[in-house]
């Protein structure tokens, strides 16, 4: 059985008008919090946490009630919709108001609407793909999100976002909004929800392979897979902690410390993943995704202790490499770590462990802003890359130690006659 390439990628545009999102509010916001409104690194980081504070709360909530659910069109789309539409009407008001309390209030409904569909959205896709598959899914969808950041990154050039000093943001906002209300029209002129799902349960019991992971009776995690599911989750803490604090700061760390223009390195990075994440998802099918993940974390590690060298002044070729390894690393994490932790989940509860997943994540990017802005005001500038670096390391330490959520390879005989039709 083969992935069907042409339905990921038409789920993928949920995801990637997400990521069009996140792009454009990790760059924006604290520049407009640093320029406009005058604060500190340590009051924007609190504000750049509020969002997965909210996450925290929320994202497993909503990727529950999300299993519990069926609508018409589905489970998953109904909160896909509702919260995009929210979400582009308070964050373009957002990009007009010129009181800070007004600014955080349209802000905080923003970040509200965007809470509700993120786990619905993702557990999309294991929806209508089957286990040994969710890997090379993953990919796609993650493929979609990062050229949906590609984009915007883009954007970010023409609409200038980069200019010291810039404060208003409007009409580069309003773009985006637009870019996300194109991808959700795409996503619903396209996705058969329902019909797709039912499909694959259909394969699931053709193939057998609901797999390696068989649940104890009642569903529950056996000793073994329940410490392997805390460590997993644990290590997606971690490598968040470091990933977030470079995207959270870097667009202000790139302008004000190293003069030099955020929207092109981050760009390298969004198309080195972009090039990564098909081969990758190949490569994982081959030797695991255990073993792909600690392989990513060696390539991420690498590019952050690389770039805690770089100074103004510094070869921007050298930054554009190590950001480039970036992206290579941080594919290869993301294409394999959210399929092992739904390996543990049954197909009724898919959006529960999403919610997990998200709630790990966002816990730890509830952290990383305010502690790494704190430690920038009291350090300084050059205190980010390294920080980052020993919460990535930390995470290929407790990674060594998972045991469960790699899939075992599908049985040949018989695929060809259970391929389905578009």
């Amino acid at each position: 059985m083969k992935l069907n390439y042409k339905r990921t990628i038409l789920v993928g545009f949920a995801f990637f008008l997400i990521s069009a999102f996140w792009q454009a509010y990790d760059t924006i916001v604290p520049l407009i919090l640093n320029n406009k409104f005058g604060m500190n690194q340590t009051n924007t980081g609190v504000i750049m946490a509020l969002d997965n504070i909210f996450a925290v709360f929320m994202l497993p909530i909503f990727g529950n009630l999300s299993d519990r659910v069926n609508f018409r069109f589905g489970r998953r789309t109904p909160f896909i919709v509702v919260g995009t539409v929210c979400a582009v009407i308070s964050f373009i008001i957002m990009g007009f108001v010129n009181s800070l309390i007004l600014f955080i209030i349209f802000l905080l409904l923003t970040l509200i609407s965007m809470a509700t569909f993120r786990s619905p959205a993702v557990a999309l896709m294991p929806d209508v793909t089957i286990k040994p598959l969710r890997s090379k899914g993953n990919a796609i969808i993650n493929l979609m999100g990062t050229l949906g950041g590609a984009i915007v990154l883009l954007s970010a050039s023409i609409f200038k976002t980069s200019e010291e000093g810039k404060t208003d943001f409007t009409f580069y906002i309003i773009a985006v909004c637009g870019l996300m209300l194109v991808a959700l029209a795409i996503f619903l002129a396209t996705v058969r929800e329902n019909k797709w799902a039912n499909e694959m349960r259909v394969l699931t019991e053709q193939l057998q392979c609901d797999q390696e992971e068989t649940l104890n009776e009642g569903g529950k995690l056996s000793k073994g897979q329940l410490t392997s599911l805390i460590l997993l989750l644990a290590s997606v803490a971690l490598w968040f902690i470091g990933y977030n604090a470079i995207t959270s700061r870097y667009s202000v760390y790139a302008t004000d410390f190293l003069k030099l223009s955020y929207s092109t390195t981050l760009l390298i990075a969004n198309v080195a993943a972009l090039i990564a994440f098909i081969p990758v998802g190949i490569i994982a099918s081959k030797i695991g995704r255990r073993k792909s993940i600690l392989i990513g974390i060696v390539i991420l590690l690498t590019s952050f202790v690389g770039a805690s060298f770089i100074r103004e002044g510094s070869s921007n070729i050298v930054m554009f490499i190590l950001f480039a390894l970036a992206g290579i690393g941080w594919a290869t994490i993301n294409v394999n770590s959210f399929p092992m932790v739904v390996e543990l989940a049954k197909g009724s509860n898919v959006g529960k462990y999403t919610g997990y997943y998200y709630t790990a994540s966002m816990a730890a990017q509830i952290v990383t802003p305010v502690l790494s802005g704190a430690l920038m005001d009291a350090i300084g500038w050059e205190v980010l890359f390294p920080y980052a670096s020993a919460f990535v390391a930390l995470a290929f330490v407790t990674m060594l130690f998972v045991k469960h959520g790699d899939s075992k390879p599908i049985k040949k005989q018989g695929f060809e006659a259970l391929d389905v039709e578009d």
